[in-house]
């Protein structure tokens, strides 16, 4: 994947490879002592139930998505599901 600096990621809307809005993304969590990044922290669209996402959630509710399951980004985050 090439390079994206991380203020084009920011706002970006996340879909499911399977055409699901999954919501937009809120933050981005990186390892500290690799500097690789962990998860994409997604705030979940108001339409969708939690409980129909496989993705654990944050204290606050939010998706914790690993950066591994990245397919695409372009107008949409495109995310493996």
């Amino acid at each position: 994947m090439p390079d994206i600096l991380a203020e084009n990621l920011s706002g970006k809307a996340v879909m499911g490879s399977d055409g699901t809005e999954l919501g937009m993304l809120y933050n981005i969590t990186m390892n500290l002592k690799t500097g690789t990044l962990a998860d994409l922290v997604v705030e979940p669209d108001e339409q969708i139930d939690p409980d129909d996402v496989d993705f654990p959630t944050d204290e606050e509710g939010n998706f914790e998505l690993p950066v591994q399951r990245v397919q695409a980004v372009k107008d949409y985050i495109v995310v493996q599901r």
